[in-house]
């Protein structure tokens, strides 16, 4: 037996006692100090399935932190990945409020078919129903979101003056510098040759030149392009790949805090440092996290790039899958800006 193996058999073996004989352990890892309701939101384009986490302790009204997810099919928890941060934010006496993106979970609508303005539009929308509730005070209301949300938070923030902070976890700036950034991050971590990189980008500039000119996904498709791409993601691509933060951000005057990791392959995390700086009208509003050691999820890099740690650590310690201080340091940002 060598020696990755009988490492193999230690975890399973491990694995083993550790469900066998401390199940309610497990449980006690998976609860948190939230009361959680089933939501429809309505006042949109189409009624949106949401979860509304209140505090488990205390009396309304509270504040209400309202999600903005990144890309993908993501449901109302980001597969319970949303869940320790809810409790975080609990303890700043802040609900929290997420919902499936359309077409998820059965949900009405199909999110390839939006563009970062119909996603702005939705969040507002859930803002002015969530504003209603009794449960919640309309003047305490800030945003959370990741990566994509990036193009979608500036805007919301900059057309309604009454929304109290931003937490903005590993956004970008422009949508083609990211993607030349990732492709550039993943072709090195797979060590690509110079002539396998060259390749790479060739392809890219002839999606982006067939994008540019408004060609369909059936002239996509005859040109060699849409490299694997549905008819919907293509589509997607159409509606958004010009998006730029710059002039959003430059019209947000709340706090906002900046996560970022790294370790991150997805964004530029100093391109996106340097134009917050630049484009947000009040310096002082701004607080910057970074983590050295994080992943794009904020996750530490050993933990993500391991299958078996990612699995382990999800199930028996989630809230260990964010990175030291990350939790905390939103806890404590939006008690001291949330009022």
């Amino acid at each position: 037996m060598n020696e990755r193996l009988r490492r193999l058999v230690r975890i399973g073996l491990a694995v083993l006692l550790v469900v066998t004989g401390s199940a309610g352990w497990i449980v006690g890892q998976n609860e948190y100090a939230l009361r959680e309701r089933q939501v429809t939101i309505t006042g949109g384009a189409q009624p949106l399935q949401g979860v509304l986490a209140l505090p488990k302790r205390g009396h309304g009204p509270f504040g209400l932190v309202v999600f903005v997810h990144g890309d993908g099919p993501v449901d109302a928890t980001h597969e319970t990945f949303y869940r320790p941060i809810w409790e975080a934010l609990a303890q700043a006496g802040y609900a929290s409020l997420a919902w499936d993106k359309p077409g998820v979970n059965g949900a009405p609508g199909n999110w390839l078919a939006q563009s970062m303005d119909d996603r702005a539009r939705e969040t507002a929308d859930a803002i002015a129903w969530a504003r209603q509730l009794p449960d919640i005070d309309p003047d305490r209301v800030g945003l959370w979101g990741a990566s994509q949300a990036g193009w979608v938070m500036p805007k919301v923030a900059a057309a309604d003056p009454r929304l109290r902070f931003m937490i903005a976890v590993s956004p970008a700036i422009n949508w083609l510098q990211q993607g030349r950034y990732n492709l550039l991050a993943e072709l090195a971590a797979a060590h690509a040759t110079p002539v396998e990189v060259d390749a790479a980008l060739g392809r890219r500039e002839r999606n982006l030149e067939l994008l540019r000119r408004g060609a369909g996904y059936a002239e996509a498709l005859a040109a060699g392009a849409a490299d694997g791409m549905s008819a919907e993601r293509w589509g997607f691509a159409e509606r958004n790949f010009t998006s730029d933060a710059s002039a959003d951000l430059a019209r947000v005057r709340i706090p906002v805090l900046l996560m970022l990791g790294g370790r991150d392959v997805n964004v530029d995390v100093a391109d996106t440092e340097a134009g917050y700086r630049s484009h947000l009208p009040v310096p002082a509003l701004l607080q910057i996290a970074r983590y050295p050691n994080a992943t794009h999820s904020l996750v530490p890099a050993w933990i993500e790039n391991s299958g078996v740690l990612s699995t382990l650590v999800a199930v028996f310690a989630p809230r260990r899958l964010y990175t030291p201080g990350a939790l905390t340091a939103q806890r404590d940002f939006v008690a001291r800006v949330g009022g």
